[in-house]
C-alpha cells in the first residue's frame, strides 16, 4: 500500500511521527488487502480542549472504494491511534455488508443523543470546495459508500437510470433518494 502524510496548518511533525503513522496505518492492509494507496493528514487546530488540538485524517481507496476516518487527540500520536481504531470499525463493517451480498438483514441505527443547547445564528458561506469523479453505482452500493466515508449525504450516478442521484441520511434514521426528474 502506497501511503502519503500531508501536513497542514504549520504542523511541524517529526520524521519518527510521520514513520509511527506510516506503520500504523500501513498495518490496514492486513484487514482489507486490496486497499492499494491511502493520504494520511495531520493538523493542528486552534481547539480550546487540549485533547483535541491535533486532527487526522486517513482516506483509503480500496479499488475504488473510499473509506474514510477522522480523529482528534491530545497530540498526534493519540490522534493516529484513534483513526487506526475507527478505521479498523469501517473496514469489519464494509467486509461484514460485504460478504453478507444476498442475504437479507435488517438495518437498525442508534438515536443521536439530543443536546438542549440553542444554536448561535451564524452568517454562512461556501468555505470548501470539492471535486470528484462520479462512478456509476447501484444504489446499495453508493449508501455503503457513504458509510464508510462517515458522510451524511452521498453524490453518484445510478447505474440503472444513469442520472445524478443523491442519497441521504434523514432525521429518522432511515435514507432518502433525490432523484432528478428533467422534462
Amino acid at each position: 500500500m502506497e501511503l502519503k502524510v500531508v501536513v497542514k496548518n504549520d504542523v511541524t511533525v517529526s520524521p519518527a511521527i510521520k514513520d509511527y503513522a506510516t506503520k500504523r496505518v500501513g498495518k490496514m492492509d492486513r484487514y482489507l488487502p486490496s486497499i492499494a494507496e491511502g493520504k494520511i493528514e495531520i493538523s493542528k487546530e486552534g481547539a480550546r480542549q487540549p485533547d483535541q488540538r491535533f486532527v487526522v485524517q486517513v482516506t483509503l481507496d480500496s479499488n475504488g472504494v473510499l473509506i474514510r476516518a477522522q480523529e482528534r487527540g491530545e497530540d498526534i500520536t493519540t490522534a493516529v491511534d484513534k483513526v487506526v481504531d475507527a478505521l479498523t470499525t469501517r473496514i469489519s463493517r464494509y467486509k461484514g455488508k460485504h460478504s453478507d451480498k444476498g442475504k437479507s438483514s435488517v438495518r437498525t441505527m442508534e438515536p443521536l443523543p439530543e443536546t438542549s443547547e440553542t444554536p448561535v445564528q451564524e452568517v454562512r458561506r461556501v468555505v470548501k470546495t470539492k471535486q470528484f469523479t462520479l462512478k456509476p453505482m447501484a444504489l446499495d452500493e453508493a449508501i455503503q459508500q457513504m458509510e464508510l466515508l462517515g458522510h451524511d449525504f452521498f453524490l453518484f450516478v445510478n447505474s440503472e437510470s444513469g442520472k445524478a442521484n443523491l442519497v441521504y441520511l434523514r432525521k429518522d434514521k432511515h435514507y432518502g433518494l433525490i432523484e432528478p426528474d428533467m422534462e
